[in-house]
């Protein structure tokens, strides 16, 4: 987007902005003071808006601007440790009602989207919409075959209104980057983009098929957590046509406790449901809030939730998901040595932050909080706390981090509204534990050998080469000409250490492979044989591998 064509919708911001009289909230960032010169040209300030407090006034604003300020503010709402908690509680509010679009536009949609007219794909497709949105809204129809489904349609047009929105965002965002005091930290171009691939992926319909697809085999079973079914035959890029589910919204507890649902169960329920979508099976609905998590009211004795609109879900690299848990795990367990050097390890702080500072810090946040019952501990204010001491030890934004946040206050909320006694620390701690022994266990492990086998075979035969110039590399490294004493005494120790490293090395992958070789030929034997060979290839990991001294 040139400069030219950036002024007239920065503008239009401004002029929202300070109608919504704004100015005020951003007073203390230099770039935003110039707008309170603009203020005679741009708007007025709506009637009655002194009356509101400076969240409700951001976010009226950022629904009047669309979509895209929209997502910007739902993702801001995450950050607590940078945004105030007043305005964090209103953005999280923000849930895209707008008004729908015409029903004779959405069935021109379908009809083009499908290549076929209405009347051949459903038996009755209704236009007055169920639901609408900012990005989307649903109708209720009915296949050929007498089935109930909701039909979900893009609104037209909204490919270029978000194209151009993420256009300027990405310009405000550039600005914040070069002039924010704390832009290293809070990364402004990250959320940007995070916020981009969030559109990008609630704009292409397929694909949220494809997710709740996924998540329905997760939860094959049904009995926790019932994801719609797609149907395939009716779904393109612009249209998405799901089975039509009945319930309430998680936040309706008069029509829960109508149903007699035990809110106790149901409540321990979703934070169960939470931790194995995110650390059994690394795939999670990122937008749980109550309007897209119901109770299904006609299973009383065995609650469970129903889960809609798949636009945004998430998952974590490998690395971060395992520094994540046992993170949680040492919260649990009130190691706070063992917090500051998981964040260290895990990159999201800089080997040079003092682990001792770092370790009395996380306990100066933690420890009142124990001295409550764990029923009135909130796990999210918690975390949000540790997130504001962390940035005082130059913690960096992770954005890949953002929806799992954000995921974890609507849990925690929709878990403390079913049951506001509920002790979450009780019912996540043992799941997580769970999850953790069958996720690295020693089967575990062989499985991933037995799945990653053919992929070493073919580079094996590379292995004598790699040794040969390990070794090679090792010599010319003792050959150096050294003239301190101490100096020399330390390589020749870690040239021994290397050579012990590399033989345990090769044993230990020998004894891997070996026993991935004896699982894959002969299955009929049982785990077993191949398991204590296995475990033998680890233990020569063990013995080569330098000790910390």
């Amino acid at each position: 987007m040139t400069p030219l064509k950036v002024v007239p919708r920065l503008l239009r911001v401004a002029s929202v902005l300070l109608a919504w009289r704004l100015d005020d909230l951003v007073d203390a960032t230099h770039l935003y003071r110039p707008l309170k010169l603009l203020r005679p040209l741009l708007a007025r300030p709506r009637a009655n808006v002194a009356e509101l407090s400076r969240g409700e006034r951001l976010r009226l604003a950022l629904t009047e601007l669309g979509p895209i300020f929209v997502k910007a503010g739902q993702v801001l709402s995450t950050r607590r440790d940078l945004v105030p908690e007043d305005i964090a509680d209103e953005l999280s509010l923000l849930q895209d009602s707008v008004a729908p679009f015409p029903g004779a536009e959405a069935r021109a949609i379908v009809e083009r989207q499908l290549k076929a007219p209405i009347g051949r794909l459903y038996a009755h497709f209704d236009e007055t919409p169920l639901a609408s949105a900012s990005i989307a809204q649903v109708h209720a129809a009915e296949l050929t075959d007498g089935r109930a489904v909701v039909v979900k349609v893009l609104r037209p047009g909204i490919d270029a209104q978000i194209a151009r929105d993420v256009k300027l965002l990405r310009s405000l965002g550039e600005l914040a980057q070069r002039w924010h005091p704390n832009a290293d930290k809070i990364r402004p171009l990250d959320v940007v983009a995070e916020v981009e691939k969030m559109l990008e992926n609630e704009l292409d319909l397929q694909r949220e098929g494809a997710s709740a697809s996924l998540l329905k085999r997760n939860f094959a079973s049904g009995a926790d957590l019932y994801v719609p079914a797609v149907h395939w035959d009716f779904t393109a890029a612009r249209v998405l046509t799901l089975e039509r589910v009945h319930g309430v919204s998680s936040d309706d507890i008069a029509a829960i406790d109508a149903a007699g649902i035990d809110r106790k169960a149901l409540a321990a329920k979703g934070v169960r449901v939470f931790y194995e979508q995110v650390f059994r099976d690394n795939f999670f609905h990122a937008d749980a809030h109550p309007g897209n998590i119901w109770v299904d009211t006609a299973r009383t004795g065995e609650p469970r939730f129903i889960a809609l609109d798949f636009g945004i879900m998430g998952s974590l690299p490998e690395a971060d998901q395992y520094w994540l848990a046992q993170n949680f795990i040492a919260l649990f367990e009130r190691d706070y040595a063992r917090i500051a050097q998981l964040h260290v390890a895990a990159g999201w702080m800089p080997a040079s932050v003092r682990l001792d500072e770092l370790e009395a810090a996380v306990r100066t946040v933690c420890e009142p909080y124990f001295t409550r019952p764990l029923s009135q501990i909130s796990l999210a204010e918690l975390v949000v706390k540790l997130f504001q001491t962390a940035r005082r030890f130059e913690l960096t934004l992770q954005p890949q981090l953002i929806l799992l946040q954000k995921t974890l206050l609507n849990i925690e909320g929709v878990g403390r509204m079913l049951d506001p006694e509920i002790d979450i620390w009780a019912v996540a701690h043992p799941v997580l534990k769970r999850i953790l022994r069958e996720r690295y266990s020693p089967l575990r492990t062989l499985r991933d050998v037995r799945k990653r086998l053919p992929e070493w075979l073919h580079h094996a035969p590379e292995l004598p080469d790699l040794v040969r110039e390990a070794l090679r590399q090792s010599g010319r490294g003792e050959q150096r000409v050294v003239s301190d004493p101490l100096a020399l005494a330390v390589l020749r120790d870690n040239a021994r250490r290397q050579h012990k490293l590399l033989a345990c090395g090769l044993l230990g992958s020998a004894l891997l492979i070996g026993s991935a070789l004896l699982w894959t030929l002969a299955p009929q034997h049982g785990p077993w044989p191949p398991l204590g060979t296995g475990v033998a290839g680890l233990l020569a990991f063990a013995i080569g591998w330098p000790r910390s001294r």
